[in-house]
């Protein structure tokens, strides 16, 4: 009888458990079951570990698990959402999967680890278009209430916060946005809360500040929004309206502020976010409900449907996908917006927006949190 030689490949695969060579789902060719793992929310990976050693694999290592999304092609919102604790102001990361609306954490930001101080109002969060990484600068230190010139990104792959190199001015309650790729932000509140009007840019590939013109006023930022290529910043209207609130507009092409249109500035009473290429605010006066901006006659309509769900508890921030806008409120409940934009504008010139509200309910140990900022990414 002929011996048969075995390889040393063929003997290690032998030695190994017979575990490693059994299926990811029984049954299913390999890529499939792959396919469908990967669709699994966050909140049950600790859970799909325990199942057997290749599912402890692929959900234990998860620059593994995100980089095999990536490369399939999975581009599904997430919404981040920044926030802190009421009782004892900690503030910590909170991410919606918008697709399974199930709630997950990420790492805490590196000024924040080892128990340091600082405050979670303040910071600017931003995100780069088709990038799968969040950006934030800024911000306040707790212990001496100052502003700060941090900057970090946390990367959706890899799971991890990197800290990227100090913009030129501390600053905290500022505007910020992205035009182009690049980072913009602009004006408010330096040392000793004076008001600011110098503003810079970076792009984050080269990560190197860059001073831009001044605003010509100094002045901090209640909200900011990018529409047409410029970034719009107001001051927002505060209680009890002694002054109508200044807006400025800066145009990236010619390095240049101009003053915001009046209508513009005085009907911007809430947070905002560009949809349809149309500025969009969830008004915190009017019975909060949703308005959008005619640039044509400097007006504001309200649009079509219910106020914002009960709730909702103000403070809330707003951002928005698609054709859908959410807005986060105390305790992380979350109102999902439709909005449909009906066919055509109406005869009187009016424009024409419908929108429907859903409600997605907080974590469960979730209560005392209130959100500070929040940004959509791919992942």
């Amino acid at each position: 009888m002929q011996r048969v030689r075995m390889s040393s490949h063929h003997l290690d695969r032998f030695s190994e458990p017979d575990s490693c060579f059994e299926p990811l789902i029984s049954g299913l060719p390999d890529d499939i079951a792959l396919n469908c793992l990967l669709r699994l929310p966050v909140e049950f990976h600790s859970t799909g570990r325990t199942v057997c050693r290749r599912w402890c694999s692929l959900f234990g290592n998860k620059t593994r698990f995100f980089t095999k999304r990536k490369e399939m092609g999975f581009k599904d919102p997430w919404l981040f959402v920044f926030c802190f604790d009421k009782c004892n102001g900690k503030a910590q990361w909170h991410v919606l999967d918008l697709v399974h609306y199930s709630w997950h954490t990420i790492p805490a930001m590196p000024c924040m680890e080892n128990d340091q101080k600082v405050s979670a109002h303040g910071f600017r969060c931003v995100s780069v278009p088709g990038e799968r990484s969040l950006l934030v600068f800024g911000g306040v230190g707790a212990e001496v209430d100052c502003p700060l010139n941090l900057g970090m990104r946390f990367d959706v792959d890899s799971d991890r916060w990197i800290v990227l190199k100090k913009m030129i001015t501390p600053r905290m309650f500022f505007a910020g946005g992205v035009i182009g790729g690049r980072v913009y932000v602009a004006g408010g509140n330096g040392n000793d809360r004076f008001e600011l009007d110098s503003g810079e840019v970076m792009d984050p590939k080269e990560g190197v500040w860059r001073p831009i013109a001044s605003m010509g006023a100094s002045m901090a930022c209640y909200d900011a929004a990018v529409v047409d290529g410029k970034l719009f910043v107001t001051e927002g209207w505060s209680w009890p309206f002694y002054f109508v609130p200044r807006g400025q507009v800066y145009d990236p092409k010619t390095d240049k502020w101009e003053c915001m249109a009046t209508g513009l500035r005085e009907g911007w009473t809430g947070s905002s976010v560009v949809m349809f290429g149309r500025l969009f605010v969830v008004s915190e006066h009017e019975r909060t409900r949703l308005k959008v901006y005619d640039s044509g006659n400097d007006t504001w309509e309200t649009v079509n449907g219910a106020p914002l769900p009960e709730q909702i508890c103000k403070p809330f921030v707003v951002n928005g996908c698609d054709d859908r806008i959410y807005v986060t409120g105390r305790n992380l409940y979350v109102a999902v917006g439709f909005i449909h934009r009906l066919n055509g504008n109406s005869t009187d010139g009016k424009l024409d927006f419908v929108v429907r509200w859903q409600v997605v309910e907080g974590p469960h140990d979730c209560s005392d949190l209130t959100p500070s900022s929040v940004q959509i990414l791919s992942a």
